[in-house]
């Protein structure tokens, strides 16, 4: 039996997972993949002693450290169930292919992050990978010298028009309200772009095309509709926690994972890190600060409970 389970791999995980093996606990890392929401951030210029870099290029740093500490790391993986079982949790879940596994631990931590909300609008689906994306770090590229739309109010929308400002030969910024709600650096790079065209107040409707994306429909704030020739879409309209694992567990009312300042859930022996979590500005720098924090309570944990 392990004495912890990380699941997830990115900035929580594997920040927990480098004092875990410095502290010889028993132990590996469970995720769907390494990297995470880390690995499709744009450009970075606020991670402490790296001035600039990328997502894929942290994320990848991130992986080097934990195997240079001999990290054990089982990518491929995601986990349906959290139990607790006495003294243990038993941990299920799918591997690659849908092949069922389950693993004991004496704690478990959850670093799970977030995934992509969607608009839920009609044709969103039926071209979602076909000019509908929603990672412009790993789409973007496909799109050079074309028109693409991107849509969100926040920091990641306005990190993707920067990057597909590089990429494409224009870009719409669609937002719904009349501000950005993102880092002022990042308006002013976008605002500044002659290759960027923003549309305020404007709420997308709907998403068309034959085999692949040729347009979409917005509608502005009197109610009349817009059609925009675009090819490729990219969403950044905000976040969804990875969290149903356990009934047990406590979330939010927007389904985060309730936590104190240990990481602790309402589950002992459960803890949780990064933007899975109730704590607040989600941050690369403080997911994995949270994933230390929660590392050393379980370390207290087992000293007190096994």
């Amino acid at each position: 039996m392990y004495d912890l389970i990380i699941i997830g791999a990115s900035a929580a995980g594997i920040s927990a997972s480098i004092y875990a093996a410095r502290r010889r606990l028993n132990f590996k890392i469970i995720s769907g993949d390494i990297g995470g929401e880390v690995a499709t951030s744009g450009e970075i210029e606020n991670w402490p002693g790296i001035i600039h870099t990328n997502g894929i290029e942290l994320a990848d740093k991130f992986k080097q450290h934990a195997l240079a500490n001999q990290v054990v790391i089982e990518d491929g993986k995601s986990v349906n169930e959290i139990k607790k079982e006495g003294s243990y949790f038993l941990i299920k879940g799918t591997a690659n292919g849908g092949t069922p596994f389950e693993e004991k631990a004496k704690t478990v931590l959850v670093a799970t992050g977030v995934h992509p909300r969607e608009l839920n609008i009609s044709g969103e689906k039926e071209f979602r990978n076909k000019g509908v994306s929603y990672c412009t770090v790993c789409d973007g590229p496909l799109f050079g010298g074309q028109v693409v739309a991107t849509i969100g109010g926040g920091n990641s929308s306005l990190e993707s028009a920067i990057m597909l400002a590089d990429i494409a030969s224009k870009v719409y910024l669609i937002n719904k309200n009349a501000y950005f709600k993102g880092e002022q650096v990042l308006i002013d790079k976008v605002t500044q772009n002659p290759k960027v065209e923003i549309i305020y107040e404007a709420k997308t409707q709907k998403i068309l095309g034959d085999n692949f994306v040729n347009a979409l429909e917005y509608q502005d704030k009197s109610g009349q509709i817009h059609k925009l020739a675009v090819k490729g879409i990219f969403v950044h309209i905000g976040q969804i926690p990875n969290s149903g694992f356990s009934p047990g567990l406590e979330l939010d009312e927007v389904k985060q994972i309730k936590v104190n300042m240990r990481g602790e859930t309402n589950m002992p022996g459960l803890y949780a890190a990064g933007d899975v979590t109730s704590i607040p500005y989600k941050q690369i720098v403080i997911a994995a600060g949270q994933g230390v924090v929660a590392l050393l309570s379980i370390v207290d944990y087992l000293n007190k409970n096994h």
